[in-house]
């Protein structure tokens, strides 16, 4: 062998041991195996119909399977610790309601993760406002009403909460009104709704999406949706901020994260696949129709969101003198 061709062959081996060209290589040949998606949630929920629909259209563009593990518990932590711990290589990926991982510091100091450091994020996938749904035969129409009616009969309004996310949307909303809704916790979106459609409690707040079927069947009436504008699948449910209500905007705001030190070129290449599924008129029209914004931001912009809401939900708990027993 000639020296020149010696001396390429020992670079190229050198630059192959090198974490930087590890990394490439890693990258360059994502994905050759099958991806998890975590769903830190039970089956039916927000989350994990999500998962469905974005993991049976992202094995038909790669051509790998894509798992669907659900784990929930402990207002969804105990799927964001399991994420948080898994090798940092793309094939495993978070799905879940943001919300865990923003009102998590100010309401579990001991978690066993760090919410802010421990994830990449790589999309966030759809805003589902809240609707403001209540028992059928409440006798009030409206937020107004809502909240005269809490005021005439005090200690009256139990409020079914799903999670602490739903909490401390009720707790900004006490703050914002003088309402004193009283909280009554459940195991999860299905079982508030339960409740409430069968008027063990008698108000409750999910995501439009979730709550969509028993508005139909007439066992809840929708006051209202706790987003920025009137949404397309329900044009005729006005939003909290109509009612007088200012800056109350909260709902389900559905992400895509993997474990901190992901390559950044991974990251990037399902965040490019999934925000190409996401645009796709087909998956639009399907989540529209449901009762759900489609963001498919960047890796940056949902970034900034998290750090922003962190903050925002840090303030509502001090404010509202919140504690959660571990």
């Amino acid at each position: 062998m000639a020296p020149s061709s010696i001396r390429r062959a020992l670079l190229g081996a050198a630059l192959a041991s090198t974490p930087l060209f590890a990394l490439a290589q890693q990258a360059a040949n994502f994905p050759n195996k099958a991806i998890r998606i975590v769903v830190a949630a039970a089956p039916g929920g927000t989350s994990d119909i999500l998962a469905r629909l974005l993991g049976q259209k992202l094995s038909e563009k790669w051509g790998q399977p894509v798992l669907i593990d659900n784990r929930p518990g402990a207002d969804s932590n105990v799927g964001a610790d399991l994420a948080a711990k898994a090798a940092p290589d793309g094939y495993t990926l978070l799905l879940l309601d943001v919300s865990t991982l923003t009102m998590g510091p100010s309401l579990y100091p001991k978690l066993s993760y760090n919410p802010r450091t421990d994830f990449a994020p790589v999309t966030m996938v759809i805003f589902s406002p809240h609707a403001v749904a209540v028992h059928a035969g409440l006798p009030v129409n409206n937020v107004k009403e809502l909240v005269a009616w809490s005021k005439a009969n005090p200690g009256k309004l139990n409020f079914g909460s799903s999670s602490n996310a739903t909490r401390l949307a009720a707790a900004r909303l006490n703050l914002a009104t003088g309402m004193d809704m009283v909280i009554v916790p459940y195991k999860g979106g299905a079982q508030a709704i339960t409740a409430t459609s069968g008027g063990e409690s008698n108000i409750m707040m999910s995501s439009l999406l979730s709550v969509m079927p028993h508005l139909k069947n007439g066992r809840l009436k929708a006051l209202a949706v706790a987003s920025e504008r009137r949404m397309e699948a329900e044009p005729n449910i006005p939003t909290v901020l109509e009612s007088g209500v200012k800056d109350y905007v909260t709902g389900s705001w559905q992400g895509l994260l993997a474990p901190a030190h992901t390559p950044p070129d991974v990251v990037k290449k399902l965040n490019a696949a999934f925000v190409e599924i996401l645009r796709t008129p087909e998956i639009q029209k399907q989540l529209v129709a449901q009762g759900a914004e489609v963001v498919a931001d960047t890796p940056e912009h949902f970034g900034a969101f998290l750090k922003e809401d962190t903050e925002k939900w840090t303030k509502v708990v001090k404010d509202a003198n919140i504690k959660v027993d571990q």
